[in-house]
């Protein structure tokens, strides 16, 4: 007699004789391929995802001179774009962004924002929504000129600038553009925005985080020619890489944080400074304190009337931001990567030093260390974290954070969990889209929702025990159980959703994570992932490029999964409709079935007799020798003996699945036996292929089943845990304790 191995057929699944298959009445064709949807591939980019071998994208250099009037809240400037046409087209005319246009008084910003009266109001909403602070914002621009300083003619509409050229620009040719430009910066705390200055009325000083300053260029691609859409605000931005050389006129007793590798610190720092920022640069234990909290509370005591200015220098940057101030304390620390030793660096006021000199350049180095792990090492010379109230906002090599002391110098925990998520968060935007230049300004997700799911995994790593913060499935489960009219496909422009947190953040970060966990498995995800990272570093990615990388480096069919969870608002519900048990009578094995006979309807029970509970008695289930001709042309024989003997008395469940929410998704699974031990199983989404309603599926166990739970760590989004466990009535409140404890640990 053949020995079978029993452990393997224990856990063997019944498929194809004992399944049956139904017709869906209403097939969508969810696993029907993306090619359709997805840009066709050439040589620009590739049906693989990666850059082709005719890939190109423009080049735009800058020579910046700026002042900041500390006087009058002011920044005038004068720059030079030295434009590279590496496009195969000539170009007739250059988009430029002038992003502080929209705080202009004929913006269009306001204009289309939606409002309505409540019964009330306080006074800070009221005056910024009824325009009562009378503020004069946008760029003056004060010429334009060639590089012969003969005036060009351009064309300014809303946030975007057209620069006609005399002839056109060829391919493999360069311009040189002048311009000047002034403008008043904004109060952050009466008008928000992503820039501006705050006011601290108790020592009159101020802190400026001053961002989209100058007129850059706007992106011209293989894709979309010229990326000239407005900026209302939500959307962000889509920017051209180049070289920056910028010179920032302050007072002299200003501490500035900028893009880039200070050029001149000699001359702005003092001898004592000057010698701790260069023992920064090896200091790898804890930061070094450039400007002690003394100094800085002595600066802010008396301001200078002499002016000094900071040069920076930033290669392959696609943007530059600064910070000044005569307020900030600096500290600094070197942090060590494999090929790479950048600087963390902290700016803060004496409100936030008890709570930033702890945490701010610490959290720095983790997330360096942690979204170099999963992508390529951090490439720029330094990494600046500034403290700004109540903002969270990235440029490249800068981030303008939120996160304050209490009067006393005191903080919540609270408090501190979201300075490091922000900080963490702000800090991974170098990644995305400031390397992997995704087009923040149509694809919100492709930056937002990608930093949000690193930041997840810098929390998990680093942090365990820290709350969740947004982004994972559990934490998605609300807002998609909302009303379908207020949701929106991740694959929706930010200025049409609803929810941009929920869209833009927490839905596509939920969605790696289902991804990563469920789908694919950590160690496919993470290669693929980081594949993704490396061809599109310095480049400029869309949709397309991530979902069919994620596919060609995985060797994972995804279609379903980009189809559901990014083209459509469809939510995942998982249902245990039903759950039949069935047992093999134990008798003596007779091989040539003289007197076994198969009962007729043992699959099957009517509707009107469904449970929802297991039946308390196994129904009957025979297994029979197969039939000669069965076996076809084969000359070789199952040992039928052996199987019967060996799936006797086996317990087999045959379990009803329905998809309630519409969204395909893997199936896990957790059967409880009778001894309160445990197995759990994941079903692959394929299951859905031919009836994306319905689906049957046997299990085989030695041991009795008494309950059944779908998704129990919570890890698939599904939004209906009620009809998730299995019996339903039997097992009801202990269910809710099951819950309870869960969401507890």
């Amino acid at each position: 007699m053949i020995h079978f191995n029993k452990t393997i057929l224990t856990c063997f699944l019944v498929t194809t004789y004992f399944c049956t298959v139904g017709q869906s009445s209403n097939w969508q064709g969810k696993f029907e391929q993306l090619g359709k949807e997805l840009p066709t591939p050439n040589e620009y980019r590739l049906g693989s995802g990666a850059p082709g071998p005719k890939y190109w994208q423009q080049k735009a250099n800058y020579d910046i001179h700026v002042t900041l009037d500390d006087i009058n809240q002011t920044i005038t400037g004068e720059e030079t774009i030295t434009y590279f046409n590496n496009s195969p087209n000539a170009l007739s005319y250059l988009w430029l962004q002038l992003d502080q246009n929209i705080l202009d008084e004929d913006s269009a910003t306001p204009k289309v924002a939606l409002d309505g009266l409540h019964n009330s109001q306080d006074t800070k909403s009221a005056a910024k929504n009824f325009n009562l602070h009378n503020f004069k914002g946008g760029l003056n621009i004060e010429h334009v000129l060639d590089e012969d300083n003969s005036a060009l003619k351009y064309v300014i509409n809303q946030t975007m600038m057209r620069i006609d050229l005399p002839t056109p620009l060829t391919s493999g040719e360069s311009v040189k553009v002048k311009i000047k430009w002034n403008y008043h910066m904004a109060d952050r705390m009466k008008l928000a925005g992503r820039n501006g200055y705050e006011y601290f009325p108790e020592d009159d000083n101020y802190i400026y985080a001053v961002a989209q300053f100058y007129p850059r260029m706007a992106v011209y691609d293989d894709v979309n020619g010229w990326q000239n859409k407005q900026y209302l605000g939500a959307g962000e931005f889509a920017l051209t890489f180049g070289d920056f050389n910028v010179n920032i006129t302050v007072p002299s007793d200003h501490i500035i944080a900028a893009t880039g590798e200070l050029q001149n610190p000699e001359k702005v720092l003092s001898a004592e400074q000057l010698e701790r920022y260069v023992a920064s640069k090896k200091s790898f234990d804890k930061p070094v304190f450039i400007v002690t909290k003394d100094e800085a509370v002595k600066n802010e005591k008396s301001k200078s009337n002499r002016q000094v200015t900071w040069t920076f220098s930033a290669k392959n940057v696609r943007d530059f931001a600064f910070a000044s101030s005569r307020k900030f304390i600096w500290d600094a620390q070197a942090v060590k990567l494999d090929s790479n030793t950048p600087l963390a660096m902290s700016f803060y006021p004496k409100e936030s030093y008890t709570l930033w000199s702890k945490v701010s350049t610490a959290t720095i180095r983790t997330t360096l260390e942690t979204y170099s792990k999963y992508t390529f090492d951090y490439p720029y010379p330094v990494a600046n974290s500034v403290n700004s109230a109540d903002i969270g906002m990235e440029y490249p090599m800068i981030c303008f954070n939120y996160g304050r002391t209490q009067p006393d110098g005191s903080y919540s925990d609270w408090v501190k969990f979201k300075t490091i998520n922000v900080i963490i968060h702000e800090i991974g935007h170098n990644y995305f889209p400031m390397i992997v230049n995704s087009d923040e300004r149509q694809w919100a997700w492709m930056d937002e929702g990608i930093n949000t799911f690193l930041q997840n995994r810098t929390r998990l790593e680093n942090y365990d025990y820290f709350p969740n913060m947004g982004g994972t499935a559990i934490e998605i489960v609300d807002y998609m159980k909302r009303d379908p009219n207020l949701l929106r496909p991740i694959m929706t422009n930010p200025e049409q959703m609803v929810s941009r947190g929920y869209n833009a953040y927490y839905l596509p970060s939920a969605a790696l994570n289902v991804l990563r966990e469920t789908v694919m498995g950590p160690e496919l995800f993470d290669e693929a992932f980081k594949e993704y990272a490396k061809r599109w570093a310095f480049k400029h990615p869309k949709p397309a490029d991530f979902f069919r990388t994620m596919e060609d480096a995985s060797a994972v069919d995804l279609d379903w999964f980009w189809r559901g969870w990014f083209f459509s608002t469809e939510h995942v519900d998982i249902s245990i409709d039903d759950v039949k048990w069935y047992r093999t009578p134990s008798s003596t094995v007779d091989v040539e079935n003289k007197t076994k006979k198969s009962k007729k309807g043992d699959l099957q029970r009517s509707e009107n007799n469904k449970l929802l509970a297991i039946n308390d008695e196994p129904l009957p289930f025979n297994i029979k020798p197969t039939p000669r001709f069965h076996y076809n042309e084969f000359q070789s024989r199952i040992d039928d003996a052996a199987i019967i003997e060996n799936l006797e008395s086996k317990n087999f469940y045959e379990i009803t699945f329905t998809n309630q929410g519409g969204l395909i998704s893997p199936i896990v699974i957790e059967f409880i036996f009778d001894d309160d031990t445990k197995e759990q199983q994941t079903i692959p989404a394929e299951i859905w292929r031919l009836d994306e309603n319905t689906v049957k599926k046997v299990f085989v166990f030695d041991k009795k089943v008494v309950n059944v739970v779908l998704d129990p760590y919570f890890e698939t989004a599904d939004t209906d845990m009620t009809n998730n466990l299995y019996p339903r009535k039997k097992a009801e409140s202990e269910f809710d304790k099951f819950l309870e404890k869960q969401s507890e640990q």
